[in-house]
């Protein structure tokens, strides 16, 4: 019983992150909120963790691309492959790419709601 709920909740978390990375590729879901990813990710790519040390500017635009893109491979990972190891890989990347997101969020003074989401995931 206990496998069918975790393979179940893997798919449904990784149909989640595949649905959240196209929104931010595309306007396929939603133009208007295409539309305000976009202009949030250029205020989060100023306040990106490594480009002050690597004096590094990140472009918001490959910033928002490399992290949707990051959610949908994971995502699929977690919604098609039945390996483990590739499973906890893909979990990995995510707790990662959700860690740089609280950072974002805090560092641009977001409100709690803005936050909330990347706590609540993986």
């Amino acid at each position: 019983m206990g496998s069918i709920v975790l393979k179940s909740l893997s798919v449904l978390l990784g149909i989640f992150f595949i649905f959240v990375g196209t929104m931010k590729m595309s306007s396929l879901i939603s133009k208007e909120l295409h539309k305000d990813l976009r202009k949030e990710y250029v205020k989060y790519a100023k306040v990106f963790p490594l480009s002050d040390t690597l004096d590094f500017k990140v472009p918001s635009k490959w910033y928002r691309r490399v992290v949707g893109s990051l959610e949908i491979i994971c995502g699929l990972a977690m919604a098609l492959i039945p390996y483990a190891k590739v499973k906890q890989v893909a979990n990995v990347v995510l707790i990662f790419l959700m860690l740089v997101a609280v950072y974002s969020h805090y560092m641009v003074n977001d409100k709690f709601e803005r936050i909330a989401p990347a706590l609540s995931r993986p």
